[in-house]
């Protein structure tokens, strides 16, 4: 038995996790996981800390930073299990890892700005790669497969601006995309569609709209969270005043969802 006792001892937690996976008297649930089948919770808890953040809510935000550990926990405890290593050594691994890639705060180094120790930082990521024997060294190398795609793509971009092979500013990147929704709108617009030249050219409209976001500094995901979070809301106020006017909202006709649209919208100008 363990103390159920809330506590701010990561032991705790570490205890209470042993115990959900103990074979006689622990959790089901818990002890049916493996790796691959808590990773998407994993994902998950990710997104909701970044909702957390995003809506200023400082105490779901602690909530939801408990979760995501909880599946640090979760791995570390599957890992020690199959004898590879312990929470311990993740929070070891960790450690020297922040202390290695930061010789400008540890190690009397020193660095001119937050650019500068972007660059080093990537340059001790690639030494760490070749002192492991890692054939790779485009500087491509290292990317996450697993990344969320509009982040792979910003991270892609990023590592080829680092050798050079960027556009200086805004301007050109704006034209591309200019030139890209074209191509697609060309496809669209053929009598006979190949599916496949269709989702290159839309691929190549968001990868340019992601370049876009990299230029002006702007997390493409969080843009993107806050449009959905805006249609959302208007989606919804939308329909509550066709019940305020005693209409179904769905068996309206687009040109009058639309009136109801642009109503809302400039009720939302008007407060702001």
């Amino acid at each position: 038995m363990t103390n159920d006792a809330p506590s701010g001892d990561i032991q705790h937690l570490i205890t209470i996790m042993a115990r959900l996976r103990t074979p006689d008297g622990g959790c089901p649930w818990d002890l049916e996981q493996d790796f691959s089948t808590i990773a998407p919770y994993t994902i998950e808890e990710a997104y909701e800390v970044a909702d957390a953040i995003e809506r200023g809510d400082m105490v779901d935000l602690r909530d939801e930073l408990g979760d995501l550990l909880l599946q640090v926990a979760f791995h570390a405890r599957m890992a020690e299990e199959a004898g590879a290593f312990k929470f311990e050594d993740v929070v070891v691994a960790i450690c020297d890892k922040m202390v290695r890639r930061h010789p400008h705060v540890f190690a009397g180094a020193s660095v001119e700005d937050a650019d500068a120790q972007t660059r080093a930082w990537e340059q001790q990521k690639a030494a760490e790669r070749a002192a492991k024997g890692e054939a790779d060294t485009s500087a491509l190398a290292g990317i996450a497969r697993g990344l969320p795609e509009w982040q792979r793509a910003v991270k892609l971009q990023s590592r080829a601006a680092r050798t050079g092979f960027d556009w200086p500013d805004h301007r050109p990147v704006f034209a591309k995309l200019r030139e890209e929704l074209d191509e697609l709108e060309a496809e669209f617009d053929r009598s006979e569609r190949d599916s496949s030249h269709l989702r290159e050219e839309l691929g190549d409209v968001l990868f340019v709209a992601a370049n876009l976001a990299r230029h002006a500094k702007i997390d493409p995901g969080t843009a993107l969270r806050s449009a959905n979070a805006k249609f959302e809301r208007r989606f919804r106020a939308m329909e509550a005043l066709a019940r305020e006017q005693g209409e179904d909202f769905a068996a309206l006709g687009l040109e009058s969802q639309e009136r109801l649209w642009d109503e809302v919208k400039r009720g939302e100008l008007a407060q702001s």
